[in-house]
Formats: structure tokens, C-alpha cells, sequence
């Protein structure tokens, strides 16, 4: 799952860390998986809904307790490669953004963001690994195919930050080190979207550092992405991503049907089942589902939309919220959204 693989030496922040959802505030039923008309389990975590001036409309079980945003934060971390003097734009940008599903036109932009600097697929951190999409790496194997840093969601976003430091004439070694320039000009964006903090220090899949803030801070932040001045990086990076959701994601992905559909929204997954999207209006979501589940958030993030009053005339979130569980290979059950 994006961002979900390898491990690296923890992350540093000297101010004192609370504890994250999961280990102590009270969660909520989000969804429920239902085989033959019985209910076979139930999926738990946090979800927050915010009006278009930002107030909290609807919320369910602890969003302002913080979590690891996990690949929600790669816009932020886009604003830092701008910030740093990076001249990117178009589908590059939004591939700077991405957790993308390794597709060869995926492939191709990172290598031109990486050449663009004079460096190539070996200056890249990111374990070596499948691409994050299931027919992709179906193809990619019976290609023969093997694991590779390049084909790992978030190279992309490695790629822009390592260009960026070829800029600047940083070291591009340690460029996930928390103390490296790149990564504290992340924390700063971050930081300066949610408007708070940072909770707590980690490590995600791909590396990179990780920082624990409140589904609701994360909402906001997406929130002031789209509704950023024109011109300024945090506008640059929600522009490009909406222009380009294919770099976003893939073809195959809801970020890119959702942005495709949904004139202005910015739809942004991350691993362990956090989501995040922001209308153009200012209204937003985000949500959590604590077990990680990949098979809830279709249903939820549908549910969540249709309360915010989105509907889609192509069948865009009905096509999201399909979730069906099988038996002989047919459909029995579903899991279905209490949101």
C-alpha cells in the first residue's frame, strides 16, 4: 500500500508528542461489511466534514486527535520543492504530489524531473518495490519485470525534492535526513496548512519523515490549498494536481475519477486509509478508518461526499462507493457506509 513499505531511522521533533488516535480516542462506526444479509464485522475510525467557511458541519468519532496523514501530505511536501526554488509545473508538479500507480507515463515524468537535475533512477531513496496498482504490477511482472525504486508510489515526490536539492546545491544523500533543508522547508508547509504543530515524529513507507496532525487541521489544509491566491505554491501545487489528476494517481485510481468528475476538487489518498478532498467553494472531508482497511474507503469516502452534497451525473462516486464481497465469485454482501 502507498507509502507502506520499508523502514528507516526515526524521525526528530523536540516538542512533546500526544498520543495518536488509535491507541486512546474514542472511534466511531464509519462502515460495516455485510456477507449474506449478516453483519460479519465493522470498520471504526474518524471522519470530519467542514461547511465552505471552514466550521465544522459534521463530524464522527475523534477528528481533531491526530494521526499520520501519511501520503495526504504530499502536496505540502510539494509546496517545499517549490518553496525551495524548484521551477515545476504542469504534470511534473502534480507527479511532485502523487502516490502514483507506476503506469510508463508515470515512469517517464519522474525520469524527466530527475534528468532535469542531471541525475537518474539511482539517486533515488524509495525502497524498490511493485507498482501501487494491481493491473499495473500484474502487467509489469508477466513483463518480467522486477522491483524497482522508480516504480514505488511516491518516487515521484523523491524525484522533485532531489531536484530541488541539485538546485540549491544541497547534498543530495541525505536528503531525507528531518535536520536536511528540503525536509524542514516540508514541515514548515505542513505546519503552516494545518496551522498547529506537528503531534508527533515518524517515518512513512517510502523514508521520508512523517508528522502526526488532527483530521481536522488536515481538512483546513486542503481547504487553504484551493482557496490560495493565484500564483502562490500552495495554488500552484492544487492547480496542477487538478489539471493533471491522472499524474495524481493513475487511470485506474478514485483521486483522478474524482477530480476528473468534480469540477475544482483536490482528492488526495494515503495509506492506511486516510483521505482528504476540498471543493472549490472551500468545503472539505477528511477522514481515517483505523484498521487501515483499503476495502472501507470507497463506501465512506461516497457517503462523506454525498453528505457534502456532491453528486456527479457520470456515476463517478456511485463507481467509488462500490465495494461488493464475494462468494463463488459473485456478490453476496457489500460493505456499506454509516457515515
Amino acid at each position: 500500500m502507498e507509502c507502506a513499505r520499508g523502514r528507516r531511522r526515526p524521525a526528530t521533533l523536540t516538542r512533546k508528542a500526544p498520543t495518536l488516535m488509535s491507541q486512546t480516542a474514542p472511534l466511531a462506526v464509519l462502515a460495516e461489511v455485510i456477507r449474506s444479509g449478516f453483519t460479519e464485522g465493522r470498520h471504526h475510525g474518524s471522519l470530519v466534514l467542514l461547511a465552505a467557511d471552514g466550521s465544522v458541519e459534521y463530524a464522527l468519532g475523534s477528528p481533531d486527535a491526530p494521526v499520520f496523514p501519511r501520503s495526504c501530505a504530499k502536496p505540502f511536501q510539494a509546496v517545499a520543492t517549490l518553496r525551495a526554488g524548484l521551477d515545476l509545473d504542469g504534470e511534473l508538479l502534480a507527479l511532485a504530489a502523487s502516490s502514483h500507480s507506476a503506469e510508463a507515463f508515470h515512469r517517464d515524468g519522474v525520469r524527466r524531473i530527475l534528468a532535469s537535475a542531471g541525475l537518474d533512477e539511482s539517486a533515488l531513496r524509495t525502497p524498490a518495490d511493485l507498482p501501487l496498482d494491481e493491473t499495473e504490477a500484474e502487467l509489469h511482472l508477466r513483463a518480467g519485470g522486477e522491483r524497482a525504486p522508480i516504480l514505488m508510489d511516491c518516487s515521484g515526490k523523491h524525484a522533485g525534492w532531489l531536484a530541488a536539492c541539485v538546485a540549491n546545491g544541497w547534498d543530495t544523500g541525505s536528503y531525507l535526513d528531518p535536520a536536511h533543508p528540503i525536509q524542514r522547508l516540508a514541515l514548515e508547509a505542513l505546519e503552516e496548512g494545518t496551522g498547529a504543530p506537528a503531534a508527533h515524529a515518524g517515518v512513512d513507507g517510502c523514508g521520508a519523515p512523517l508528522l502526526a496532525v488532527p483530521l481536522t487541521s488536515l481538512a483546513r489544509a486542503y481547504r487553504s490549498l484551493v482557496l490560495a491566491a493565484p500564483g502562490t505554491p500552495q495554488r500552484r501545487v492544487a492547480d496542477a494536481m487538478r489539471a493533471h489528476p491522472e499524474y495524481v494517481g493513475g487511470t485506474r485510481r478514485a483521486d483522478t475519477w474524482l477530480m476528473r468528475a468534480v469540477p475544482g476538487a483536490l482528492s488526495k489518498m494515503g495509506a492506511e486509509a486516510v483521505q482528504v478532498v476540498a471543493l472549490a467553494d472551500g468545503r472539505a472531508l477528511a477522514f481515517k478508518i483505523d484498521d487501515g482497511s483499503e476495502r472501507a474507503r470507497g463506501p465512506v469516502l461516497a457517503a462523506a461526499l454525498r453528505r457534502l452534497g456532491v453528486t456527479t451525473a457520470d456515476g463517478t462516486v456511485e463507481r467509488i462507493a462500490e465495494a461488493p464481497l464475494l462468494g463463488g465469485g459473485v456478490p453476496v454482501g457489500e460493505v456499506r457506509a454509516l457515515v
